[in-house]
């Protein structure tokens, strides 16, 4: 089965840096749902293509059949990491960016981002892996409730971790793909940054 989490998570904090973490472990904090061994890979960080239009800065990848709007006024970047994603961050957030690595947690904005699998998963699946994941990362409150976003069956996960602070990963699995976007706060920020997360999802199009 695919995204599986790697059993040697367990030295995990033993291996980097406490709050230095690389990108694709960014991701896999939001609910273990990218990381996964002896795994075809079948999208490309080329698949998302960014557009400046008069109505604002759109993020398509035609191959996942997924569209949505960047928040105004935010920063974005491109995830040059096995398949692909993007990652928002509002005006003013404090990232710092080395090597592909992000420290955690925020201390001031919010960041959002999104992954797209192409794997089949149901919900069941999606919630053992984001609670042995969370455990193995410190697990201080891990919450899931379904939901829907744009008429999408959905999965919320709410969390906080011991070394990374606050988090929220929306999953929503289509066939056999796996549509997934996060956030994440400064400690003071959280309503602000949930705001924008939820004005965020609406303007997510799967087709």
């Amino acid at each position: 089965m695919g995204w599986v989490l790697l059993e040697n998570m367990v030295n995990f904090g033993k291996i980097l840096n406490k709050k230095v973490i690389f990108v694709i472990v960014l991701i896999l904090l939001a609910g273990g749902f990218f990381w996964w061994q002896n795994k075809e890979i079948k999208g490309s960080p080329d698949d998302y293509v960014i557009k400046e239009t008069e109505e604002g800065i759109f993020v398509e990848n035609k191959k996942a059949g997924l569209t949505m709007i960047v928040p105004e006024g935010w920063e974005i970047k491109k995830m040059e990491v096995e398949e692909g994603g993007v990652t928002f961050y509002s005006e003013g957030t404090i990232i710092e960016w080395k090597n592909d690595q992000i420290i955690l947690p925020l201390e001031n904005g919010c960041m959002m981002g999104s992954e797209v699998i192409y794997e089949k998963m149901d919900f069941e699946e999606i919630k053992e892996e984001a609670r042995r994941t969370h455990l193995m990362l410190g697990v201080e409150s891990d919450e899931f409730e379904e939901i829907l976003v744009n008429n999408y069956k959905t999965l919320k996960n709410t969390f906080e971790l011991q070394e990374y602070g606050p988090g929220v990963g929306i999953y929503i699995p289509i066939k056999n793909k796996g549509y997934a976007f996060y956030l994440y706060w400064a400690s003071n920020q959280k309503e602000e940054c949930v705001q924008e997360f939820d004005k965020f999802l609406e303007t997510i199009s799967i087709q």
